[in-house]
């Protein structure tokens, strides 16, 4: 069984992680793909919008999507979400199965940040995904720990959860960037405006 691991923030998620989602799906032939939104991200500011909204946000946004999986097991656990914890508790559900831990780009040279990478590398086969600007591919670089590496071309998308989170605090449309189901949900539970705890964090 081939099955993918796409973990994040999700604050909010938009449509660019659907592409990337499919994208993953049909490139690398996954079977299942288990999205995993963080109870609260180490390597970010302590102000996050809370994780029963994320995972709220997470499971309307993939709702019907064929072979994904929204999975709570990093907000079950609370705390900080440690990918390696995580995928240990991925791999006793599903004891034979070929793990692919999804990761941007931009992720990898905090790699070494992370809690126990080798451990984590040691057990998941590392995707890259970068975006296919038209130009030449990245080189296939080298990551230490990880026993194999893909660098996966994905669409570019120009659309992030920072420019969302700031479009509701300006009163402009979400329409095209969210699916509708989210969109909905900001607007019903007030999340991103002005008067939000949310403060503005640099993410995708």
């Amino acid at each position: 069984m081939q099955l993918g691991l796409l973990g994040g923030s999700f604050d909010p998620p938009h449509i660019g992680h659907l592409i990337i989602a499919q994208d993953a799906m049909d490139a690398l032939a996954l079977d299942h793909l288990l999205v995993i939104p963080a109870a609260r991200q180490p390597l970010k500011g302590n102000e996050q919008t809370p994780p029963e909204h994320r995972l709220a946000m997470v499971r309307a946004c993939f709702d019907g999507v064929p072979r994904v999986e929204v999975d709570p097991v990093e907000i079950a656990r609370g705390g900080l979400s440690y990918m390696v914890d995580t995928v240990e508790d991925v791999r006793r559900r599903w004891p034979v199965a070929q793990l692919h831990l999804l990761v941007g780009s931009d992720v990898v040279p905090t790699l070494p940040r992370w809690k126990d990478p080798q451990r984590l590398l040691g057990m998941v086969r590392l995707v890259v995904l970068h975006r296919d600007t038209g130009g030449a591919p990245p080189l296939e670089q080298e990551i230490h720990g990880a026993q194999t590496v893909r660098w996966l071309s994905t669409r570019r998308v120009d659309v992030s959860s920072t420019e969302i989170r700031a479009r509701v605090r300006d009163g402009r449309s979400l329409k095209g960037f969210v699916p509708e189901s989210v969109a909905t949900y900001i607007a019903s539970t007030g999340l991103y405006h002005e008067n939000s705890r949310t403060a503005d964090r640099a993410d995708s």
